[in-house]
């Protein structure tokens, strides 16, 4: 039983790592105050660019600083257009996204089905020997591992340190910045590039691990609307994110298991099932704050936030 539970739990962890990356990335820009919704094809890009990258030079490093850069890269153009240039961040966001997904399928056509290099399991020594706990948390690929420092190192510069204070300022108030002498339009374009980077580092993470390789469609095509309803799910908060990536890998896994065990049901509607139960869970969030029954409003309270106040508003100082 106990080790039936652990590859379970072991499944949703694998599952989760690169849309934690790519969730926490996202809030760091939403708390600066911008959005970006080009993640979908910035992850399909990234991650088309990273198995490219790694096929052609045989080095997983090269592979994920490649997603990585693209993932910057594409994040750069939001932020000039978006945040330096003022334009409309959501316009932007979605011309970004779809010109990502075609150029994606265009330029990855030579490396279709191509068997490429994939990361390897790195156990580490003694702790992955627990029993139960071993597997969980020490016997994992390097994106796993990634994951589990980002989510601390994520909150606790958010929320205990001076430069995390500053980006949250600017998305909060702008004005403030300009106060203490700090010029809230290249914060804002800072993290967001800095949060592209990390979506990128997601998306190398689909192809070089949690679903290896490169094809049309790509495992992680619909992946980045996910990421950016997981924000809104964890009030933008680092840790409440991440709960949600790892219920959204547990609704993917048991979408899985149900395929075995009605097999007379088309797969295809298991394979969907979890976004339109991600969009009710959000639904629930949002009809709790208005229903009259206290005890569930109190209990969905708990997952509701506030977006930052300058969240997809251009802003120019007055």
């Amino acid at each position: 039983m106990d080790i039936t539970l652990s590859s379970f739990l072991t499944a949703i962890i694998i599952i989760a790592a690169p849309l934690i990356l790519a969730a926490l990335g996202e809030t760091l820009t939403e708390k600066a105050g911008v959005v970006n919704l080009s993640l979908d094809g910035t992850l399909l890009l990234s991650a088309m660019t990273g198995f490219a990258i790694a096929y052609e030079t045989n080095s997983l490093l090269l592979g994920f600083l490649g997603g990585a850069i693209t993932g910057g890269a594409v994040a750069l153009l939001l932020a000039i257009i978006g945040v330096w240039l003022g334009q409309s961040q959501v316009a932007v966001g979605f011309a970004l996204t779809f010109l990502c997904r075609d150029l994606a399928y265009f330029l990855g056509t030579p490396y279709a089905r191509k068997q490429g290099p994939q990361l390897e399991i790195l156990q580490i020594p003694i702790l992955a020997d627990i029993p139960f706990i071993g597997p969980l948390f020490f016997s994992h690929t390097a994106v796993v591992y990634l994951s589990f420092i980002a989510i601390p190192c994520c909150t606790y510069f958010l929320y205990r340190t001076r430069r995390g204070l500053i980006l949250r300022m600017a998305g909060e108030n702008p004005e403030g910045c300009w106060a203490r002498g700090v010029n809230p339009i290249k914060i804002r374009m800072l993290y967001t590039i800095a949060g592209g980077f990390i979506v990128g580092l997601g998306g190398a993470g689909f192809s070089l691990a949690v679903k290896p390789g490169w094809g049309h469609p790509q495992g992680c095509e619909g992946i980045g609307w996910i990421a950016l309803a997981l924000v809104i799910f964890g009030s933008w908060h680092p840790i409440r994110v991440v709960i949600g990536a790892y219920f959204f890998g547990l609704l993917q896994l048991l979408g899985i298991y149900f395929q075995d065990f009605f097999s007379g049901i088309p797969p295809q509607i298991f394979q969907v099932a979890p976004f339109p139960l991600m969009i009710g869970t959000l639904i629930l969030i949002h009809l709790s704050n208005n229903t009259k029954n206290k005890q569930l409003s109190r209990w969905m309270r708990i997952l509701n936030g506030r977006p930052p106040k300058w969240l997809g508003k251009v802003y120019h100082r007055s």
